[in-house]
């Protein structure tokens, strides 16, 4: 039986953290930073890998409580920065950086750099595990998860196989090498022309939409009910959704941004953390019990009315 009341409280192994940047020569000497998330315990074997990618204006440093958490029940999580929509956006510059980011400006280029940078890293990965023993021994790149929040859920969404761009010219990055992803904060699609289908058609990985009420966009202001958008026309198979009552945009950041406090804050970081490991564990460790948990009726009881939690197989 999945312990979800347990694995709340529950962090068995200590986490250690590195820093770096990978340099990609074909893309002009791009230098994409990554931090990376590890268990200290040197006899847990290869470990599943999950790939999390930030929102406009953020960085490799966001949403740390989730991949502390994911680290420490055996997991090793890489967190890549994305410069152009990062958070160089705004540092330095006066003013809330919000406020500064909704008057930034980014190119078409910027975005598919963004994407660009995911099957790079993949690709540094077998040498680095080779140059640095210490760290990869923990890493099994044949058990890969894609995740992120906001634009990185877009990215996601896009290594899953969304469709993007100009009606009639829509490209497809789709990434083969993972095999399941979680969306924090969904992003649907801003061409208003092409059918639905063809745009959301191309998902082929199970993916965990995650969203609440409260989750407006703090730059282009629509509501959570947007965010559906992404759930209601994926084709992949195994499409969950959960909806926290009373979850805003920046929970799943572990910061507030210009949001007011939230009371939800601790109890919702808590559901995000659990669900976050459930799914993973059911994703990427073929872990029976969490399957059962999750798809089967536990986990939405477990919610206890502080979210509704749908399936779509």
């Amino acid at each position: 039986m999945y312990r979800a009341d347990i694995a709340v409280d529950h962090e068995p192994h200590k986490v250690l953290m590195a820093r770096g940047e990978f340099i990609d020569e074909s893309r002009h000497q791009r230098h994409v930073p990554y931090k990376i998330y590890y268990p200290a315990a040197v006899r847990l074997g290869p470990l599943p890998l999950v790939i999390w990618s930030h929102g406009l204006g953020g960085s490799r440093d966001g949403a740390g409580f989730i991949s502390r958490f994911l680290t420490s029940h055996g997991y090793v999580v890489i967190h890549v920065q994305h410069p152009g929509t990062d958070s160089g956006l705004w540092e330095g510059k006066p003013g809330h950086p919000w406020d500064v980011i909704r008057e930034s400006k980014y190119t078409a280029e910027d975005v598919l750099n963004r994407y660009r940078d995911i099957p790079f890293v993949l690709d540094q990965l077998p040498d680095y595990i080779e140059n640095n023993p210490d760290i990869g021994q923990h890493m099994d790149i044949a058990r890969l998860g894609m995740s992120g929040h906001s634009f990185g859920a877009n990215t996601t969404q896009v290594m899953a196989g969304q469709r993007f761009g100009k009606s009639g010219a829509l490209q497809s990055l789709k990434e083969p090498r993972f095999r399941a992803g979680i969306l924090y904060s969904p992003v649907p699609s801003f061409n208003t022309e092409s059918a639905r289908e063809e745009i959301y058609g191309g998902i082929s990985l199970p993916l965990f939409h995650m969203t609440g009420t409260d989750d407006t966009s703090p730059i282009e202001g629509f509501g959570y009910e947007r965010r559906l958008e992404v759930f209601g026309h994926s084709s992949g198979p195994e499409q969950l959704l959960m909806i926290l009552t009373g979850g805003d945009h920046m929970v799943y950041n572990g910061s507030r941004g210009q949001l007011g406090e939230n009371q939800k804050r601790h109890t919702h970081e808590n559901i995000i953390k659990v669900a976050a490991l459930a799914y993973w564990d059911t994703w990427l460790k073929d872990d029976t019990a969490a399957r059962h948990w999750l798809m089967e009726g536990g986990f939405a009881a477990w919610l206890d009315g502080e979210g509704s939690f749908t399936l779509k197989v």
